[in-house]
């Protein structure tokens, strides 16, 4: 009998061989099977006649921090939604903890937990009765449940608000509150789409202290997020999309030194322009013979995604 590792190198290669237009390598090239807790193998999704994801590979390695960085309509939710079983491919294999998302979502399921972008708590319900709800779909046992949403509400800081009513919970509450319920039965995967989205910066950085804390637990995390500071402070390694196409992928260092670690950043005669260079003294070199507004700095993954597509990730 075969195992999962075998199973899933024949899968991808099938599915390599269904479409050949993929420009990036085998999605192991770089990660063992063993080693990862999800698979993209050539995933193509359309809905008619738009192509929202084409062709997309890559592995996540078990107790990384992921990140998928790109504009607004670029495939991310897209792509979470396959992964999270809510969306079958059009063409391609999607694994999960080893197992084939659309052969078995049911086993796919208890792996993971999942932070919609969209907030879908029952307003009229309190906190706790939120994570109840989410317990009894999970057919936890009542002495389990209590326990492990004391626990929970404690440690996403909400136990003080855990009887008030959702619909008065700040932005920011909410999402903590959307974590908690992901993590209730304990998945080893974590989904979060955009996770900050619309929050002031505090509340967004109280986020990101509670990710890196769970990763730091062992819980493997794939995020969503069109914001650079968040991927490059968050995510061990980064993805990022494009229409639909993954079109680099590395860590934030590497993507960055692909380019020059240092940025001198001028108004040329067609608008801004900027030079990269791989020491800051290089770049200071090269700033002294210029003239006007100059701005020697380093690299950041806003640069990287702006020289491969021409246009910025917050412009969409």
């Amino acid at each position: 009998m075969k195992g999962g590792r075998e199973v899933i190198l024949e899968r991808c290669s099938a599915a390599t061989a269904r479409a050949p237009l993929l420009e990036l390598p085998d999605p192991f090239a770089r990660i063992a099977p063993s080693e990862a807790a999800l698979a993209v193998c050539r995933v193509v999704k359309r809905y008619g006649r738009v192509t929202a994801v084409e062709g997309v590979s890559f592995a996540v390695r078990r107790g990384e921090i992921f990140g998928l960085l790109g504009p607004n309509g670029a495939g991310k939710t897209t792509l979470v939604r396959m992964l999270t079983t809510l969306t079958r491919p059009t063409v391609g294999e999607l694994f999960v903890g080893g197992e084939s998302v659309s052969k078995n979502p049911v086993a796919v399921k208890k792996l993971i937990g999942a932070v919609p972008q969209v907030n879908n708590l029952e307003r009229e319900l309190t906190g706790r009765e939120n994570l109840v709800l989410h317990a009894l779909l999970h057919r936890m046992p009542r002495r389990d449940r209590e326990r492990r949403i004391t626990e929970l509400l404690e440690y996403v800081g909400l136990a003080h608000r855990a009887d008030d009513r959702v619909q008065d919970y700040s932005g920011g509450m909410a999402r903590r509150l959307l974590i908690a319920r992901a993590l209730l039965h304990q998945p080893s995967i974590l989904f979060l789409d955009e996770p900050t989205i619309g929050l002031d910066p505090q509340t967004r950085r109280k986020i990101w202290d509670l990710i890196q804390a769970l990763n730091r637990e062992g819980v493997t995390v794939f995020l969503t997020t069109h914001y650079i500071e968040e991927a490059e402070s968050l995510c061990h390694r980064v993805g990022i999309i494009d229409h639909g196409k993954l079109i680099v992928l590395g860590t934030p260092r590497e993507l960055k030194e692909r380019l020059g670690a240092f940025c001198v950043e001028f108004f040329g005669g067609e608008g801004t322009r900027r030079v990269f260079f791989p020491t800051r003294q290089d770049a200071k070199a090269y700033a002294s013979t210029l003239s006007g507004d100059i701005t020697v700095r380093r690299t950041n993954l806003e640069d990287v995604f702006v020289e491969l597509t021409g246009r910025e990730i917050q412009g969409g």
